[in-house]
């Protein structure tokens, strides 16, 4: 048994062949696993839990079917699915976990984040990030029309999308001193994170000790899962049939 960690998938109706490999990664590897954790932008765009999008609502049945199954599901939310929200928890049996949580892992700690706020020197996209997740503001957008949301995340996305092919790689990576700052202040040797859409395994110091940084990839050409056990853990690519 293993606990399995994915990040990035980007779900969108315009890229169906994602939704089924996700959908048939729950159905056989995830419904094997002790626990799954999704650590961020499961969705290319979340505008609201009141969403009637038939794609949405069958990722939502999914995962309600992988929990009433018996295996434990969190979630963190990314930069595209931030207004993920306590309905959904509901409907799906998936537990929401705030950005940063340090979970117990086989008599672990481990520290989960998306790991954009670890990006500290792409100052544009830290300042509208600071701005999406105002309480007010989230407050404003839920109450707007759902018309209105989706224009207004059409939007948004344009402007990442212009952002990313403007910006240079290494701005859009985490930040060095952001990185050490996670690892002091939870006080863990290990960090798994998503977002940046680089899978690694970085063996590093921080406070003078050996940690390890753990970077989930995107799922837009194939899958990409962490698979961790008692005895060890492994970074794995899904091909896509």
């Amino acid at each position: 048994m293993a606990t399995l960690f994915i990040s990035d998938l980007h779900l969108d109706g315009s890229r169906p062949e994602v939704t089924r490999q996700f959908l048939d990664f729950l159905q056989n590897d995830a419904c094997q696993a002790d626990a799954l954790y999704i650590l961020g932008d499961l969705f290319e765009l979340w505008v609201g839990d009141d969403d009637t999008d038939p794609e949405k609502r069958r990722i939502v049945a999914a995962l309600a079917a992988l929990t009433r199954a018996g295996v434990p599901c969190a979630i963190l939310r990314g930069n595209r699915d931030f207004l993920l929200g306590e309905r959904f928890s509901r409907e799906t049996g998936c537990v929401l976990l705030p950005e940063g949580t340090v979970i117990d892992l086989y008599d672990q700690p481990v520290l989960l984040m998306h790991g954009d706020t670890l990006c500290t020197d792409d100052h544009s996209y830290q300042r509208l990030r600071r701005i999406l997740h105002n309480g007010v503001v989230q407050w404003v957008l839920r109450h707007l029309s759902l018309a209105r949301r989706h224009a207004l995340a059409a939007r948004i996305r344009e402007g990442s999308k212009a952002h990313t092919t403007t910006t240079a790689p290494m701005i859009m990576d985490v930040n060095a001193e952001a990185v050490a700052a996670a690892f002091a202040s939870r006080n863990v040797a290990t960090l798994i994170h998503g977002h940046t859409h680089r899978p690694a395994i970085h063996s590093l110091e921080a406070g003078g000790r050996p940690v390890k940084r753990i970077v989930l990839g995107d799922w837009y050409t194939q899958g990409s899962v962490l698979e961790w056990t008692r005895e060890a853990y492994e970074l794995k690519s899904l091909p896509r049939n």
